[in-house]
């Protein structure tokens, strides 16, 4: 199934129906009074978030929606009857804005909760609701009322624990393939991951859902690569893994911190002018396709290597820091080692995450 996370949909509620102009007209009733009903009322609009879904395909193309028109008042006191309502089932995760003037109408994160978006017309009374002790025989009725119009824009931001952030590339579909039992896209060239993939993990007797979050580049933050699409996704994760590629080519070991961190850099700082509290967010740091090191360190025990790598890039990163850190900003609280093909360091950090997200949740 394809995946889109936005969609503009026009909504027309209901028009109340019109109320009747009747009159009693039976055998042996010479002057009966005013009978006509009520007008029904026009159709409701409500959206509501349902599980089992991820996606805003089935309403990419459908642009207008409009409910049922109330029927109208009758003779004999017959209301009209009332228009059917339409509910949007859309997916856990999606906000609902009115296009007008941006203002966000509602946020699905509770799954069933209704939301009405556009309310129908009340439906007109019929000349029977106008008689009066100086007005016996009404010959008027009223019209319905218009129901709400209104244009409105779905984003959907995927509702995930823990969100995969890094340069195309990265690792980060293997990571999750490695640890829960999504099937993603991998592959050895950028951009295979083209919207987000969700895997659920769980690690003693505890669950926790990892999103696999399309690569950033440069300027991202700035829309570059659909980047702020991307970046939304972040908003919802309570823990964010930075991912960043060893590279390869690197003859020594001072090289491959200065390359991290560059790549490292390039993103928090997408973060930063993205805005929307990413960086308060608490983060790790992976340093990964650590299987890549084999051929370029030699003589050197993983465990040696591991400790040494991640030390020198934590002290880079406190000695890089500002002197003054923007108020609500968080330091990287830890940086790890991985392989996502021979699982070295995986343990250890689905530990670090799983003990980050029990402190988030209580």
């Amino acid at each position: 199934m394809r995946f889109h996370d936005q969609a503009r949909i026009e909504l027309i509620a209901g028009d109340g129906g019109d109320g009747c102009v009747a009159f009693r007209r039976e055998k042996f009733i010479a002057r009966g009074g005013p009978n006509g009903g009520n007008g029904g009322r026009g159709g409701d609009i409500y959206a509501r978030a349902i599980a089992g879904l991820n996606t805003l395909l089935d309403y990419r193309y459908r642009r207008r929606i409009a409910s049922e028109r109330g029927g109208g008042g009758q003779g004999k006191m017959r209301s009209g009857r009332s228009g059917a309502p339409i509910v949007l089932d859309l997916p856990q995760g999606t906000q609902i804005y009115d296009e007008r003037d941006g203002g966000l109408l509602a946020d699905l994160v509770s799954l069933e909760e209704r939301i009405l978006l556009c309310k129908g017309g009340r439906g007109g009374y019929g000349n029977a609701h106008f008689r009066s002790s100086t007005n016996r025989s009404p010959r008027m009725a009223q019209k319905g009322d218009i129901g709400e119009h209104r244009s409105i824009v779905l984003r959907l931001k995927v509702l995930a624990d823990v969100g995969l952030a890094g340069l195309p590339n990265a690792g980060k579909s293997s990571l999750l393939r490695k640890i829960s039992g999504s099937r993603t896209k991998v592959a050895d060239y950028a951009y295979t991951t083209l919207h987000p993939h969700l895997g659920l993990v769980s690690r003693n007797y505890e669950e926790a859902v990892f999103a696999d979050l399309p690569g950033l580049i440069e300027g991202a933050s700035s829309g570059a690569g659909l980047g702020h699409r991307f970046l939304a996704h972040m908003e919802r994760c309570s823990i964010l893994l930075h991912l960043v590629e060893i590279a390869s080519d690197a003859t020594s070991l001072a090289e491959i911190v200065e390359r991290a961190l560059t790549d490292f850099r390039v993103v928090e700082k997408e973060l930063s002018f993205y805005g929307c509290g990413l960086l308060g967010k608490r983060r790790l740091l992976l340093l990964t396709k650590s299987d890549l090191l084999a051929g370029i360190l030699d003589g050197i025990s993983d465990e040696d290597l591991c400790a040494e790598l991640c030390t020198r890039v934590r002290d880079e990163l406190q000695r890089g820091r500002d002197a003054t850190l923007p108020e609500g900003d968080r330091l990287v609280e830890g940086v790890f080692l991985t392989s996502s093909l021979t699982g070295f360091g995986v343990p250890a950090l689905l530990d670090r995450v799983f003990a980050l997200l029990l402190e988030e949740r209580e």
